[in-house]
């Protein structure tokens, strides 16, 4: 297992958001997380590169393991954890920069500076997410300029300049009209073929066609985990029939 979660606890303040979550994530999967607005996927999804640590009043409990490290020891290293577990949000987030700019931005800071490594970087990190043909000659415009559908794939070949191995994807579609949708599905059904993707999407079609294991979750437990198909066509929670039947959620 890639990530793994025993007992995970998290609380904002009072608030519970996360209970006793135990989770096995595999290497190479796309794992989907899904479930009704405020039931702690996100929360969730933003504990494997604690990003939930820039909340202030937030207490994480129980143990979290990435690579089999665990995330919370003294001897965690949180600047490579972050490089290692890189996180696509609900809408693209590109930097009022150039193309290549937003690309290099990871290697620069990690102390990369020259031209030609940081082409190659970008060449690559571009070819990845089908886009270094249709941007050839045009690496220097403003990433601004480019449609939500090549912000949102910039904003993955940008995480993927600095080589991690998971890919978080919070609602990464949520912004998209259907076509670009299908596109940035196609997209990770290629990548899960080097890197280990965990989607939290409000879309249970859209769970349908590209997880490999799903889990559902429900004010903050994780209440059913199993392979795609199982979830989908015979669960064995009612909470979980009743969220995908509709009768709920």
């Amino acid at each position: 297992m890639i990530i793994e979660t025993t007992n995970l606890n998290l609380y904002y303040g009072t608030f519970q958001a996360l209970k006793n979550v135990d989770l096995s994530i595999k290497e190479n999967l796309i794992t989907g997380i899904i479930g009704p607005s405020g039931c702690g996927k996100s929360t969730l999804l933003r504990v494997f590169n604690r990003m939930n640590d820039l909340i202030g009043d937030v207490r994480t409990t129980g143990s979290i393991l990435v690579d089999g490290e665990d995330i919370y020891s003294p001897m965690c290293d949180l600047i490579q954890l972050r490089k290692t577990v890189g996180m696509v949000f609900q809408r693209p987030n590109a930097f009022p920069l150039s193309v290549f700019d937003n690309v290099t931005y990871g290697p620069r800071v990690w102390g990369i500076t020259d031209k030609k490594t940081l082409t190659d970087i970008v060449e690559r990190s571009l070819a990845a997410v089908d886009l270094l043909n249709s941007l050839e000659g045009k690496l220097r415009m403003s990433a601004l300029d480019l449609s939500a559908e090549k912000q949102q794939r910039l904003c993955i070949a940008r995480l993927l300049a600095v080589e991690p191995e998971i890919l978080l994807m919070d609602e990464p579609c949520s912004a998209l009209d259907p076509i670009a949708t299908a596109k940035i599905e196609d997209l990770m059904l290629e990548l899960k073929k080097t890197y280990t993707i965990v989607i939290v999407t409000h879309n249970m079609q859209q769970a349908a066609r590209v997880a490999d294991e799903v889990g559902y979750m429900l004010l903050g437990e994780m209440v059913e985990f199993d392979k795609a198909k199982k979830i989908f066509t015979n669960p064995k929670d009612e909470r979980t029939f009743g969220y995908i039947s509709g009768r709920f959620g």
